[in-house]
């Protein structure tokens, strides 16, 4: 299983859902899911300062990475968007927005640090339904 986190710049909340996912799914002894990420409009810019911040002082990977450009659909992936405008943008079939797994992630790009800790925060309760609605899956199959 593939699922690709998708955002606008790849520079906060899609690097960090990627980030919080792998961390949790590895703890959850979950295997077989690759995680990635990518943004809409990606720059190769990278991970901001805050999101790395956040990510270290709640137990991620803050590592520097340049952003990904969404380039196309592919078949096997499943896509969870920040949005539903991002959702929307995708146009693709396999694809979930957090605003049906729990609640929407807003850009705190440019924002403060508490912006970021909020996001972050609001991510991993997504993240958190996600594994939760793929481990029920598994169970039942």
């Amino acid at each position: 299983m593939e699922i690709c986190f998708v955002c606008t710049g790849n520079t906060c909340r899609s690097i960090m859902a990627e980030r919080i996912a792998k961390k949790k799914a590895k703890l959850r002894k979950m295997k077989n899911i690759k995680f990635s990420s990518c943004g809409l409009e990606a720059k190769k810019e990278n991970i901001t300062d805050n999101a790395k911040s956040v990510l270290k002082e709640l137990g991620y990977d803050g590592r520097d990475r340049k952003s990904v450009k969404f380039k196309s659909v592919k078949p096997n992936v499943l896509y969870v968007v920040m949005t539903d405008y991002h959702k929307q943008k995708l146009g693709a079939k396999k694809c979930l927005s957090f605003s049906e797994l729990y609640q929407e992630a807003l850009d705190p790009f440019g924002q403060n640090i508490d912006a970021y800790r909020l996001s972050a925060k609001i991510i991993e309760k997504n993240v958190d339904v996600l594994l939760d609605k793929i481990e029920n899956l598994r169970g039942g199959l």
